[in-house]
């Protein structure tokens, strides 16, 4: 029932170490950071209308340590810039509504520099609430609202960086398992393919899923790279390597699809291997598909005694020696596949 998905969701954030225990771990610290901003703001430094304390608070708290700590710098800098930008306006110009309009417009091109980051709409949004709250002609005030906006992102950023820092190796593994299916799924479809001797759209749509898997593959090693940057706990996280090493199947695993549509679709009889050379093939792939499923070694040996006999056909005169550039084309890609694993 569609009630109970909350509770199997906190379930799954307390039994699993995943995406949702990672969400409510960086929920909880940014609610603790905008609390203690604020309790810092009102008690401690009794600031006026703190309202950017927890609101910075809330904002640092982000998906890397790295993240966090360039956040904190390029959010103090678009709140500074945004505090000088109201008080030039609120000094030179009368209208409020003048004021207003030519602070959000400049403010905003201001922060459109790289430079800033995603923390570049924040010279606009700045110089907005200062002119629009009456603020922008009281340096006090001005001077204020750079404490707390300092205050606040320094509480986000050190409590994301101090307890439990994120790292991303749920993201990793997630993607090295689907990656790793789709691959293998794809080698089997293949072996039948091959040893069917027929043409089919399908592989080349299942091509271009593993392509998109890859292309997600890349982006979680990515993640992972800047979540261990500056991060206390970055020792602990899983390596990489396997899934680099599954991402770079992908040029032989494409080359390997041409050769197989190719010869299945060929007209000129030399481009098809004989049914005994398409069976030794199509044994390769299984054998294939299985070590990048399980990483058994015994059909990783297997692969290369294929590979063997493989040559010995390309090489021998039988009565397929015809067939022998179809059965070239798709072995060549296959030994890269087989080299490739091997050197994971």
């Amino acid at each position: 029932m569609r009630w109970t998905a909350p509770f199997a969701w906190a379930a799954r954030a307390f039994r699993v170490p995943g995406e949702e225990r990672r969400s409510l771990i960086q929920t909880t610290k940014a609610t603790a950071a905008a609390v203690i901003a604020w309790i810092v703001a009102t008690s401690v430094l009794r600031l006026p209308q703190p309202f950017l304390a927890p609101y910075a608070a809330v904002f640092l708290v982000q998906a890397t340590v790295y993240r966090s700590l360039c956040g904190w710098a390029q959010q103090v800098g678009a709140v500074s810039v945004g505090v000088l930008l109201a008080a030039g306006a609120g000094q030179l110009i009368p209208s409020v509504t003048v004021a207003l309009g030519l602070v959000i417009f400049v403010g905003l091109l201001i922060g459109s520099w790289r430079g800033f980051g995603d923390s570049g709409v924040w010279v606009g949004i700045t110089g907005m609430l200062l002119i629009s709250y009456g603020n922008a002609t009281e340096p006090v005030l001005l001077a204020d609202r750079l404490l707390e906006t300092a205050l606040g992102a320094a509480i986000g950023a050190v409590l994301n960086a101090v307890i439990l820092p994120p790292l991303h190796g749920e993201r990793l593994r997630a993607a090295t398992s689907r990656l790793a299916g789709a691959i293998a799924d794809l080698l089997d479809e293949t072996a039948e393919v091959v040893r069917g001797g027929e043409a089919t759209d399908a592989l080349d749509g299942r091509l271009q899923d593993v392509r998109s898997l890859a292309a997600e593959a890349e982006e979680a090693i990515g993640w992972t790279r800047e979540g261990r940057y500056l991060n206390l706990r970055g020792r602990r996280e899983i390596h990489e390597e396997p899934l680099s090493n599954l991402i770079s199947l992908w040029q032989p695993l494409a080359q390997l699809i041409d050769a197989v549509n190719e010869a299945a679709r060929s007209e000129q009889p030399f481009r098809h291997p004989g049914e005994y050379a398409r069976g030794v093939i199509g044994d390769l792939l299984e054998a294939l598909a299985e070590v990048v499923r399980s990483g058994d070694a015994d059909e990783l040996d297997r692969c290369g005694r294929l590979l063997d006999e493989i040559d010995h056909l390309l090489v021998t005169p039988t009565d397929e020696i015809a067939t022998s550039i179809g059965l070239g084309a798709m072995a060549l890609p296959a030994r890269r596949l087989v080299q490739r694993i091997r050197a994971d």
